[in-house]
């Protein structure tokens, strides 16, 4: 006879969510301001009143705000050194002064149980703020921010920006595209979305401050995975600087690759941008008349752009080779981009599809790899 009890499966239990902020102090007073401050940033933080409950859930949260009078206790037990912690404390006012004291203690407990700032309050709620708005969009991503300009009119900025975004999407990156030329309009009808629900720069143009890359996400039209962001049909022609600062900042903390397509004549918003980004790519047909022409651009845009490169394109005709572009414009070549002779009819027909094998799908995997940007799922 088997005397064994029958084994039964486990029950499924569903994992704990894991809470976003963890706030950890016995001041009431601090308790208070840090909790306003979570609310402002549309958080439900985790809240433990002692040494104990700090340690239990000391791995748990993306971000841990400890405050002032438990850091020390807390360095004491040596703690593991851990991404997303920092200290906070309340001012306290000199009786000789009107300057407020208590950030020296709070760096030297910040460093000593492995912070990575220490923030005294009131002066520093801004810079509190953003940290916990980055928890709430999932932490401290800066993507990868590439901005394309034309050398010249109908340089083909718009559909190498295009290929890069979609490009990336394919080696399991997230990425986002940012028309930024107010009078282009060119993205949609690349992609064929004009008729996508979702959001377009003139819903935006208020944006400012700090904007939710989340909401910002979902608020956008997507294709396979792409967020577009791009203008409908209205007689809104201007950017205000501000609303491309904010949204601009959302998409970087929502992207691991974000490509802003910009007009060869930057406007404020532009300058932003360019300001911005990673890498300025400038794109120049090889012949003589565009590289003249792109010699004009490039000078002023050494004022504002970082690390500037030039993706020399093949001409219909012979031409120029791509180093002799980047010799006349002194710039780095950052690709080679061939002729595709289909290209047009393509795009007529809503067929644009950068396939790894043609001029452009080549050109983009080049720009990816130079970057960094590498596969993140098979193929």
């Amino acid at each position: 006879m088997n005397n064994l009890l029958p084994i039964r499966a486990p029950i499924p239990t569903q994992p704990t969510p894991l809470p976003a902020v963890l706030l950890a102090t016995t001041d009431d007073l601090l308790l208070d301001d840090l909790l306003r401050l979570a609310a402002a940033a549309e958080l439900t933080p985790h809240v433990e009143h002692d040494l104990l409950g700090l340690r239990r859930n000391w791995q748990t949260a993306t971000l841990v705000v400890v405050g002032d009078d438990l850091a020390s206790p807390l360095a004491q037990t040596q703690p593991p050194r851990r991404p997303g912690v920092l200290v906070a404390t309340r001012a306290t006012t000199h009786p000789a002064h009107s300057a407020p004291a208590g950030a020296p203690d709070a760096y030297r407990l910040a460093l000593a149980i492995g912070a990575e700032g220490a923030f005294v309050l009131p002066t520093d709620e801004a810079a509190l703020s953003a940290k916990l708005s980055d928890a709430l969009d999932g932490g401290t991503r800066t993507a990868t921010t590439l901005a394309i300009v034309g050398g010249c009119g109908g340089a083909g900025a718009t559909t190498l920006a295009t290929a890069l975004a979609i490009t990336a999407g394919r080696r399991g990156l997230r990425s986002m595209l940012i028309d930024g030329d107010p009078l282009g309009g060119g993205i949609e009808l690349v992609l064929g979305t004009e008729d996508y629900e979702g959001s377009r720069w003139p819903a935006l143009l208020n944006a400012a401050g700090r904007v939710s890359a989340s909401a910002l996400r979902a608020a956008l039209p997507s294709v396979d995975g792409l967020a577009v962001l791009s203008w409908d049909r209205s007689d809104v022609t201007a950017l205000p600087p501000e609303a491309m600062r904010s949204v601009l900042g959302a998409a970087q903390r929502s992207s691991d690759l974000v490509v802003v397509d910009l007009p060869r004549r930057p406007d404020p918003a532009a300058e932003e941008a360019f300001v911005r980004a990673t890498s300025t790519l400038v794109v120049v047909p090889r012949d003589v008349r565009s590289c003249a022409a792109a010699a004009r651009l490039v000078a002023p845009l050494r004022e504002v752009a970082h690390d500037l490169r030039v993706v020399a394109r093949e001409p219909g005709l012979n031409g120029l080779s791509a180093l002799d572009v980047a010799d006349h414009l002194s710039l780095p070549l950052a690709a080679k981009l061939g002729y595709e002779r289909d290209l047009a009819t393509a795009l007529d027909d809503g067929r644009f599809d950068p396939r790894p094998r043609s001029a452009l799908g080549r050109a983009a995997n080049e720009v990816l790899d130079l970057f960094g940007l590498h596969a993140l799922l098979a193929a």
